[in-house]
């Protein structure tokens, strides 16, 4: 009769064989966050105009100064997508996809880009 072997001895060999997803898989899955990152930064980008829009001052109105404060809530939700973003872009590496791991870093760098439009908007 033989021994089933030790737990210790199917750790490591467990973690070398572990297979990177298909490119099919990779692929697809690639192209629906693809759809969902650009229905989030279309979003982003229109509420970003909205908000800017419906802030700015009056042509007819004197320049005044106006101390607005910002709620911390709303510095984690400007700050927060490209935190997921990044942590999501690292998640597929770490998972050998690379288009998926592609098109989540540039959606990091586009989301980086909105939350600095953001934050000087509410810094002005």
């Amino acid at each position: 009769m033989v021994s089933p072997p030790a737990p210790d001895a199917e750790t490591p060999a467990a973690h070398q064989a572990r297979e990177r997803p298909s490119r099919l898989i990779d692929i697809a899955v690639a192209l629906l966050l693809l759809v969902a990152d650009a229905v989030i930064l279309v979003v982003g980008a229109m509420l970003s105009m909205a908000v800017g829009l419906g802030t700015a001052p009056s042509p007819h109105s004197s320049p005044t100064t106006h101390d607005r404060d910002v709620s911390p809530l709303m510095w984690l939700v400007i700050w927060g997508f490209p935190a997921v973003a990044v942590i999501s872009s690292v998640v597929h590496a770490r998972l050998r996809m690379p288009v998926t791991a592609v098109v989540q870093g540039l959606f990091t760098l586009a989301c980086a880009f909105l939350a600095v439009v953001w934050t000087r908007m509410l810094m002005s």
